[in-house]
């Protein structure tokens, strides 16, 4: 089965391709020519998933599926949530990982937890997989592997952080894994 991944990031693709294997045939939106700025203006993680598919299954007619994810923190009200990628203002993971080590200096409440929301159209009917992974935030960075705020999240029942870990770890535990895993399982159900 072809299945369009909305997405241009290839940290994502990779980590999702591993999940998925070779039963489905990824493609990505390069891929089907969707050069568009698909709109991100929902204010939760399922508003902006179905948001992306629902674009392009309308202008590609093609099955697809997007995620979207971000770190919650407990202390900053579950900031950033949604503006993840961009809570700084720019798209600079750098800069928007040190915002949150900032804004959390002194604080002694460090829970967090990484979401993952997938919304999957198929034949033009919505399905939608969470996953979602606690843990706390660093007071420094750790670790070169991953990507965004990996280099300061601590996964519950781990004593690394998720830059620390090798991809087959990470995936095996993380937020989009857990929900990756979840509509491999549904998909397995319509062969």
């Amino acid at each position: 089965m072809i299945l369009v991944f909305a997405t241009n990031n290839e940290h994502k693709l990779a980590e999702v391709q591993a999940l998925i294997g070779d039963k489905f045939q990824l493609r990505t939106l390069k891929d089907i020519n969707c050069l568009d700025d698909i709109p991100e203006t929902g204010n939760t993680f399922e508003e902006n998933a179905i948001q992306k598919t629902e674009y392009i299954y309308k202008a590609h007619h093609i099955n697809c599926f997007a995620d979207d994810s971000g770190l919650e923190v407990e202390a900053l009200n579950g900031a950033p949530g949604v503006y993840s990628a961009r809570y700084s203002g720019s798209r600079d993971s750098e800069t928007n990982l040190q915002l949150v080590l900032e804004k959390l200096k002194g604080s002694e409440n460090r829970k967090a937890n990484f979401r993952s929301v997938i919304s999957l159209m198929l034949d033009g009917k919505q399905h939608l997989f969470e996953g979602a992974v606690h843990g706390t935030i660093r007071n420094e960075k750790a670790g070169d592997d991953g990507f965004g705020y990996d280099p300061i999240f601590q996964p519950d029942g781990y004593d690394i952080t998720f830059a620390e870990m090798n991809a087959e770890e990470k995936n095996r535990i993380s937020h989009r894994g857990i929900a990756i895993r979840k509509m491999v399982e549904y998909l397995k159900t319509l062969a």
